[in-house]
């Protein structure tokens, strides 16, 4: 690649991946009501969180460093936040 070409298709490259970046706030989830947000614990993605049909309780997705995983939403003594009773 020349000189020129460089300086040009540079910052082009940098400009395109910056499109890569997820925009705060648009994960596609829902908003959990209040009292469900009350009672969740601190550390998790209530953005993410989504009511599972199998089994009537809130779900949140966990980025860690190797993979996202799919966890209960919990409580601060960590019980599952469910819309029914489990049984």
């Amino acid at each position: 690649m020349t000189k020129p070409l460089a300086f040009i298709a540079g910052p082009l490259i940098f400009l395109g991946l910056a499109g890569c970046e997820p925009v705060p706030g648009s994960g596609g989830g829902i908003t959990v009501p209040e009292s469900v947000s009350s009672i969740a614990a601190p550390f998790q993605d209530l953005t993410t969180a989504r009511i599972r049909a199998e089994d009537g309780c809130y779900w949140y997705m966990h980025k860690g460093p190797v993979e996202t995983t799919e966890l209960p939403l919990r409580t601060t003594n960590g019980s599952p936040i469910c819309t029914r009773p489990q049984g």
